[in-house]
This record gives C-alpha cells, sequence and structure tokens, in this order.
C-alpha cells in the first residue's frame, strides 16, 4: 500500500477508556509490524532484522514477482505471516497515477472481492494456510464508489481488515472488542527516525493497548524508513520484551479474541 500521510486523530473528551486488552506473559501492550507491497527492500533488509531478533511480522503482498515467490515461501516458513493486499493495488484515480484498468473507479464490489479471493490463492500456495488477514490499498475501502467492507465481512474471504489510521485512543482500547474490518495502523512518513516509532510503541505500553506498524520500503524503495531506524525501533522492542509482545496482526487478534 502507498500510504498517503495523513493526520493523527486527537482523543475525543470525554470518551470512554475500553476495559484494558491481558496480553501474554504480562505484557503491557502488543506491538505489530506490518509491511505493505511486497517490496525487494523488506526481503533484503526489513526480513534479516526481524529474524535476527526473533521477531515476526505481517507482510501484506500485492503484485509478487515471480522471482521473489521462493523468498516469500521462505518469509512464511520462518513464521512471519503472509496476507492480502490484491492483486493490483487499485486506489483512488487521484490518489498517484496508475493505469487507469487498475483504480478504485474501474472495479465495481463484485470484482475487488474476485481479486481478494484470486489473492488468497497465491498466499496458500505461499504459506498453506486457509485464511489469511487482508489490508485495503491506500487505506481506501471503494470500489467503483461504493465501499465494499460489508460485502467482503458477509462473504468471509478474511479474517480481518487493517486501515491506515490509529488514534490515542485505539492505543487504549479493548482489542477484543475491535471490529475486525476495521483494524487501525499507523504509517509514518518518509525518513522518519527512530524516536516516533519508539514512542508509537510506549503509548500503546502505556495503555495497555495495540500499536500496529505500517512500513513500506525499508532502506531503499518509497516511503522508507532507513535501515538502522528499523533496526533501532527493533533493538528497543527486543530490550522491552517483558514489557511487549511483538506478533503477528492475526496472532494479536486471535489472542485478544480468546482473552477478552
Amino acid at each position: 500500500m502507498r500510504w498517503i500521510p495523513l493526520l493523527i486523530l486527537g482523543l475525543i473528551f470525554g470518551m470512554p477508556v475500553a476495559a484494558a486488552t491481558e496480553w501474554p506473559n504480562g505484557a503491557r501492550a502488543a506491538v505489530v509490524l506490518t509491511y505493505d507491497d511486497a517490496l525487494e527492500s523488506q526481503l533484503e533488509h526489513a526480513v534479516p532484522q526481524l529474524d535476527a531478533a526473533d521477531l515476526k511480522g505481517t507482510f501484506f503482498l500485492s503484485g509478487v514477482k515471480q522471482d521473489d515467490i521462493p523468498r516469500w515461501r521462505a518469509v512464511a516458513a520462518e513464521g512471519h505471516e503472509l496476507a492480502n493486499h490484491t492483486i493490483f493495488h487499485a486506489c483512488a484515480a487521484t490518489t498517484f497515477p496508475a493505469d487507469p484498468r487498475y483504480t478504485a473507479e474501474a472495479y465495481t464490489p463484485s470484482s475487488m472481492l474476485r481479486e481478494i479471493e484470486q489473492q488468497n490463492v497465491l498466499l496458500t500456495a505461499l504459506d498453506g494456510r486457509n485464511q489469511h488477514g487482508f489490508a485495503t490499498p491506500c487505506g481506501q475501502s471503494t470500489a467503483g464508489g461504493i465501499d465494499y467492507l460489508e460485502a467482503l465481512r458477509k462473504a468471509n474471504l478474511v479474517t480481518y481488515v487493517r486501515g491506515v489510521v490509529a488514534t490515542p485512543a485505539d492505543l487504549r482500547a479493548n482489542v477484543s472488542t475491535m471490529d475486525p474490518m476495521h483494524i487501525p495502523a499507523r504509517g509514518f512518513p518518509t525518513g522518519v527516525t527512530s524516536g516516533p516509532l519508539i514512542d508509537f510503541a510506549k503509548e500503546a505500553e502505556q495503555g495497555h493497548g495495540m500499536a500496529v506498524f505500517l512500513f513500506h520500503g525499508v532502506g531503499s524503495d518509497y516511503l522508507q524508513v532507513s535501515s538502522t531506524s528499523h533496526q533501532q525501533l527493533i533493538d528497543w522492542l527486543v530490550s522491552h520484551r517483558s514489557e511487549v509482545w511483538v506478533t503477528t496482526l492475526q496472532n494479536a487478534l486471535t489472542w485478544a479474541k480468546a482473552h477478552p
């Protein structure tokens, strides 16, 4: 997903805060590292850094290259989560230049769901799993001007849908009560340093909630975080293993549902 910078919404005064989620082994928060678009830099930098730290991430795949299929299969074999990001990554035509055939306006909800279903076939061929999560391209959930999330819910094609905005309230929410079709995440601007990344994890720790990170390029490609900043975030997470549980998005949601 090519993330478009969005303002982080403010906490609404007077909004009640949900009961804290109880995470494994007394952890104060869950941290989920997600990566969009099946980028080469993720295979070259993000995956090796995660593996060296024995941490698992969630990779939303779209536009998978033939030459990278064995590598993504190996990523799944290491315990990382592979998830659905459509085949052609159709966003609104005004988002960025794209082939008119692969813009959200050219789709209908039914054609979008068919593409999601077909991408699931590839994912199962890669990881052997019959169910997968999903992230909306560009955080947009319309096809032909119609929101398709309720149709996607009814079709039971995916286990959850990750969006792109996380609010302060989200970091304190009881994850077990979140709508699985609207899981919030936070993207960061190109060149972000490790400070804001670590602060995001700390905010979730303070609220006993869940911080879902949204990355694209790591060390290269677009909307990139430097490999150094990415490594510094990982180092912080490793040094705080007892306080934060770093896991895949599916694992976090499954745990929260079983431990309301």
